[in-house]
């Protein structure tokens, strides 16, 4: 079970909370006991940026689990009042924790100006609010700050825009300790959609196309992801869905935005690229076992999908 600890502070953004604190419970539910949320403060009791009271927070821990996530949050306002001592205290005790190298931490909204106070930014590629940006790259003038990012990763430390980008940024942390398919499952159940665009963190196939909440088409998507090597038809994808061919070829058009064998060969893309980055076998062995018929068959499914090679992908990934 890895501790996720959120740092509470007064006047807190509450749904900076509340959006990922419910994407990693809501991970539990599916794969019980991955995470173990804790809330901790400078002091026992806050009151969030719209007035609700929180008590009965957890202190400051002199120290950090291996594996543990900090969640640092944004606050209300448009500047960061450094001059507050309950976030002096809280950058005071970054500072020391987060020197633990297995923690990851997470910055929503305004958590990245508090994050960079401590020095925990510097050298970095990083994000916050749009309304932080220029005053984080005030605090830390040696970070590399992106403006209209929903989530920027740098090693161990990953910010995000805030506010429901704080759920995207969870999204992510879920696939990346659960698979791809938890955080699909994950997203479905929290009825939001997996956001990007083209100067975003690129979408990993495995999310595509599955911003709706359509039940028969996540059913076809979910048996796919399974199984993508399966010996997939139409005819045995509508049986999935419990319906004729021709319905479930416009249900995924108009949900998913592809045919629901495109939605196959994307998958099984993925399965392919996953294979040539981290296995040794040859061009043949994964065509076989990403459910293409030849090696020809899967360079040229590829191109669809990917600008490199396969054997560039292998190069680029041996680097």
């Amino acid at each position: 079970m890895r501790p996720v600890l959120f740092a509470m502070l007064p006047d807190l953004v509450l749904l900076d909370v509340a959006g990922a604190a419910e994407a990693f419970r809501s991970a539990n539910g599916l794969v019980p006991d991955s995470y173990d949320l804790r809330f901790v403060a400078p002091m026992s009791s806050v009151r969030s940026g719209v007035g609700l009271q929180l008590h009965r927070l957890e202190p400051l821990p002199r120290r950090l689990e291996d594996h543990s996530i900090v969640v640092v949050i944004g606050v209300v306002g448009h500047g960061v009042r450094f001059d507050d001592p309950a976030i002096q205290r809280l950058i005071q005790w970054l500072q020391t924790v987060v020197l633990n190298e297995t923690v990851t931490l997470m910055c929503v909204c305004a958590g990245s100006v508090i994050a960079a106070k401590a020095g925990l930014l510097r050298g970095l590629q990083c994000t916050t609010h749009h309304d932080h940006v220029e005053e984080l790259a005030q605090v830390e003038p040696t970070a590399t700050v992106h403006a209209n990012r929903i989530f920027v990763e740098d090693g161990r430390v990953l910010t995000s825009a805030g506010v429901t980008a704080g759920t995207d940024l969870a999204l992510y942390v879920i696939g990346q300790h659960l698979g791809h398919q938890v955080a699909a499952a994950v997203a479905r159940n929290l009825v939001v959609y997996m956001r990007r665009s083209g100067t975003d963190p690129q979408l990993s196939p495995w999310l595509m196309h599955r911003n709706h909440i359509h039940p028969a088409v996540h059913r076809v998507q979910d048996a796919v992801s399974k199984n993508p090597s399966a010996n997939w038809s139409a005819t045995q994808l509508a049986a999935v869905a419990c319906m004729s061919e021709r319905n479930l070829g416009r249900l995924f058009a108009d949900h998913a935005g592809c045919s629901p064998l495109d939605y196959v060969q994307r998958m099984r893309v993925a399965l392919a690229r996953e294979l040539l980055t981290n296995s040794k076998l040859d061009l043949e062995r994964v065509a076989e076992r990403s459910g293409f018929s030849s090696a020809h068959h899967l360079r040229r499914v590829w191109r669809r999908w990917e600008s490199q090679a396969p054997s560039a992908q292998r190069a680029a990934s041996s680097l």
